[in-house]
C-alpha cells in the first residue's frame, strides 16, 4: 500500500489518495492494518498539509473501528479540502464520474470506487459541507451520483442537494429524494402490496415503549399492527449487524435494554428463512438501471448472516452452493422479475443492492434495501475463483449504465 516518499522532492508532493478499497482489500486478506496505520500517523505528524494522506489515515482508522480518531483525522483532512481524486486505473480515463458524499463513517456513502477498481473510470469523491454543500469548486464530469445515506445527520445534505441537483447539467444518479425510499421503515411500508414480495412491517419506537413491553404495561400489537414475538430489534442508524437481536419474550426485551443504551429502535416481526436442512442462505443482490445482478450468497447455520463469518471461507460446499446461485442467476432474476422490477420503480433509484432471502413457499423476502451496500470483487482468488467472472458483469453493467447516460464519452 503506497506511503509518502519523505525524500528528496517528492516530499512536496500530495500523497496519491487511495480510497476505501485498498483498505477493504487489506483487511478481506486478513492484513494487520495497524502498521500501516501506524505508519501513516508519523509521516502524517510530519506532512501536516498533506490532506491525501490525512484522508487515508481516516479510513485506515474507521477500517479499524476506531470511530473518534478517524472521525477527527477526517476532519482534520477535510479543513484543507474537500475534493479527492481517484484518477482510473487504465488511462486516459473514458468517464469522469463526480461523487457527492458526507463526512461521517465508511458505511455513510456508496462506495463505488470498491466496484469500480481497476476500471477506466476517474473518480472525484466531493465532501459536501454542511453551510453550503457543493462551496468548493466543481470538478470537471460527465455525470454526478449522490452518494450519501440515509442517515439522520445526512437529511440536511439530501435536502439541500434536492434544490442545488434539480437542474444540474449533467446526468444525475440516485436522486437526493429517492433516497430517502430506503430507511427501514420507509422501505418497510413502500415494498408492502407486491405480489411475491415479503417486507415484513418495519416500525421506530422509543425506549420507553419498548420498557413498557417488557413490564407488561403494552402489547407488542400496540407498537406495530399484528405484531408478535419472536421479534427484530436493532437502534435506529445500526449497520452490520450491531446490536441487532432476535427476542423472544418480555423477559427478553429488558435483558436487551440493560445491554444497549440507544433511545430509539427499529421493530419488526422475526420471519424464519431457514431451508428443509436448517440453514439460513441470504445473498445480496445489485439493482443496475433496473437490471439485477449477483454479488454473493451466504449459507449460515445461524439466523443472522454475515457473509465474512458465515464460514464460506472455511466451507467448500457453501462456496459450491454460492457458485451455483451465481452460475443459476438468470433463471433467479426471471423468477422474481416483476418483484425485482417493482423495487426499482418505487424507489425510483438508478443503483441500489438489497440483502434478502427466499422463503419456503417461494418469495424473495427482503430484509434491507440500500444504495451504500459495498459491492467487490476482492475475495481471494484461489478460494472463489469463479467471482471475478460474475463480479465483472456488476462492474460492466455500471459502466455501460455510465455510457448510456452520457453516449458521446463512449467515443473518448
Amino acid at each position: 500500500m503506497p506511503t509518502t516518499d519523505t525524500s528528496g522532492p517528492a516530499a512536496q508532493r500530495q500523497t496519491p489518495f487511495l480510497g476505501l478499497a485498498p483498505f477493504l482489500r487489506t483487511s478481506i486478506a486478513g492484513t494487520d492494518l495497524r502498521p500501516i496505520a501506524q505508519q501513516m500517523l508519523a509521516l502524517a505528524e510530519s506532512h501536516p498539509d498533506d490532506a491525501n494522506l490525512w484522508m487515508n489515515l481516516s479510513i485506515a482508522m474507521l477500517s479499524l473501528k476506531q470511530r473518534d480518531i478517524g472521525l477527527a483525522i477526517q476532519g482534520e483532512a477535510l479543513a484543507q479540502k474537500r475534493v479527492y481524486h481517484l484518477p482510473a486505473a487504465e488511462q486516459p480515463a473514458k468517464f469522469r464520474l463526480l461523487m457527492l458524499m458526507a463526512p461521517g463513517d465508511l458505511a455513510g456513502n456508496t462506495p463505488l470506487e470498491c466496484l469500480l477498481e481497476y476500471s477506466d473510470i476517474d473518480l472525484d469523491l466531493y465532501y459536501v459541507s454542511p453551510e453550503n454543500p457543493l462551496a468548493s469548486p466543481i470538478p470537471e464530469h460527465d455525470a454526478v451520483v449522490v452518494c450519501l445515506g440515509e442517515t439522520e445527520q445526512n437529511l440536511p445534505y439530501l435536502a439541500a442537494l434536492e434544490v442545488v441537483l434539480a437542474n444540474w447539467p449533467k446526468p444525475v444518479i440516485n436522486r437526493p429524494k429517492n433516497i430517502l425510499r430506503v430507511e427501514r421503515a420507509a422501505a418497510s411500508q413502500l415494498l408492502q402490496g407486491i405480489p411475491g414480495l415479503l417486507m415484513p412491517p418495519t416500525g421506530q419506537i422509543t425506549r420507553n415503549d419498548l420498557d413498557a413491553v417488557a413490564q407488561g404495561r403494552k402489547k407488542l400489537a400496540d407498537l406495530l399492527t399484528d405484531c408478535a414475538f419472536p421479534i427484530i430489534l436493532r437502534p435506529l442508524g445500526s449497520h452490520a449487524g450491531r446490536d441487532l437481536e432476535k427476542i423472544d419474550s418480555p423477559a427478553e426485551i429488558a435483558g436487551y435494554l440493560q445491554q444497549v443504551g440507544e433511545a430509539s429502535f427499529f421493530l419488526a416481526p422475526f420471519i424464519d428463512y431457514s431451508a428443509r436442512d436448517g440453514l439460513y442462505r441470504k445473498f445480496r443482490v445489485a439493482l443496475i438501471d433496473g437490471r439485477a445482478f449477483a454479488c454473493h450468497m451466504a449459507v449460515s447455520e445461524h439466523w443472522m448472516v454475515h457473509y465474512v463469518n458465515a464460514g464460506m471461507y472455511e466451507d467448500a460446499a457453501k462456496r459450491a452452493e454460492e457458485l451455483s446461485f451465481m452460475e443459476h442467476f438468470a433463471a433467479f432474476a426471471e423468477r422474481h422479475g416483476p418483484a425485482l422490477a417493482a423495487i426499482q420503480q418505487r424507489t425510483g433509484l438508478d443503483y441500489l443492492c438489497l440483502d434478502g432471502a427466499e422463503t419456503a413457499d417461494g418469495q424473495l423476502l427482503i430484509f434491507e434495501i440500500d444504495h451504500a451496500m459495498v459491492v467487490h470483487a476482492m475475495d481471494p482468488e484461489e478460494l472463489f475463483p469463479y467471482k471475478q467472472l460474475h463480479m465483472l458483469k456488476v462492474k460492466s453493467a455500471f459502466r455501460d449504465f455510465l455510457f448510456r447516460l452520457a453516449p458521446n464519452m463512449a467515443r473518448r
